[in-house]
């Protein structure tokens, strides 16, 4: 395991039993570098949404168990937020939960002179994702795919 998810899955642990109290469900923990800075950032998400105050009383209780706690060598800045509408697809939990639903998919390089798909998800077995682009049901390699998120219209 990678130093990097060795800090994401710790984080997570640390995670669940704040987000319990709080009645939200964790949707991811990264831990990515941008720039010079590192991020640890923890996606929380419940059926209402959340908010802000949600976002606030997660992120006090899980800097506070962070410090106790001191794993993380680098320093970082702790981001606690949303999924966002267009929440990038990861996990096999993510997929169930999106089935039926219109998503994005986007590969590393072109299949049949494309690099991006818009469909409904229709099946995720094993990494590989099948959507239904128009009237055609197209299935992509999990070596292929550089992204999956939910698209939004407003």
């Amino acid at each position: 395991m990678s130093r990097k998810e060795a800090y994401e899955t710790k984080t997570e642990q640390l995670l669940a039993p704040i987000a319990e109290t709080f009645g939200v469900e964790i949707y991811d923990v990264e831990y990515v570098k941008e720039g010079s800075d590192w991020y640890l950032r923890a996606y929380i998400d419940k059926e209402a949404g959340v908010n802000i105050v949600d976002c606030e009383n997660v992120s006090r209780a899980l800097s506070q168990k962070l410090d106790e706690t001191d794993f993380i060598e680098d320093a970082y800045i702790l981001e606690v937020s949303s999924p966002g509408l267009g929440r990038t697809l990861k996990k096999e939990k993510h997929f169930a939960k999106s089935m039926g639903e219109e998503v994005e998919l986007r590969t590393y390089r072109p299949i049949d002179k494309c690099k991006e798909f818009i469909g409904i998800l229709k099946d995720y077995q094993n990494g590989d994702v099948t959507i239904l682009v128009g009237e055609e049901e197209k299935t992509f390699s999990k070596a292929d795919i550089a992204l999956v998120r939910l698209t939004f219209d407003f």
